[in-house]
């Protein structure tokens, strides 16, 4: 399958405009500091299934980048870091076959749980947090982890159909 990478750019920054100032709003006030999802991180593992490990290192450096810039203001760099290196781990994962269903929703729990780790570890060796992992596992990054699979699972067939360009297709559309 080939990517429209500016329709998956244009997306992430649409993805990132809602994580930022809508999502906020929907999540109840008793779990605001638990329920975190990161959307453009889901947009990353989708990049990783289709477009390959390059395009999802670049694509997840650049959004974890902005999005350390825009709301994560102790540290530039932790998720950048991470949504770089996961993006990458994630293609790589998912570089062997065609991508399914099961395998995208599974590189997304894999690659959640190991941004939220890579963060928490960052966090931990600057000292800017002094939670143990295990609390940490049950405040933050298992409810995220769960609303990043459920948003991967809404997002996977607009994505495929919006982003990725078929094999054999011309790009335009078929009357039937």
């Amino acid at each position: 399958m080939k990517i429209k990478m500016n329709r998956a750019v244009m997306a992430g920054i649409v993805l990132l405009l809602l994580e930022n100032g809508v999502v906020p709003w929907l999540v109840p006030v008793e779990w605001s500091g638990r329920l975190v999802p990161h959307l453009t991180f889901v947009l990353t593992v989708l990049v990783a299934s289709f477009a390959g490990r390059h395009r999802a290192f670049l694509f997840g450096l650049g959004f974890g980048l902005i999005g350390d810039i825009l709301y994560y203001g102790n540290l530039i760099g932790p998720y950048a870091f991470g949504m770089g290196l996961v993006g990458y781990a994630a293609g790589l994962m998912l570089e062997r076959g065609i991508p399914t269903l099961a395998s995208v929703l599974g590189a997304t729990a894999a690659g959640s749980l190991a941004l939220s780790t890579i963060v928490y570890m960052i966090y931990r060796l600057f000292r800017l947090t002094n939670w143990s992992y295990g609390y940490a596992f049950y405040w933050y990054m298992a409810p995220s982890l769960l609303l990043e699979i459920l948003i991967a699972l809404a997002l996977y067939l607009p994505a495929r159909r919006l982003l990725f360009k078929q094999p054999g297709s011309s790009g335009e559309e078929s009357p039937l």
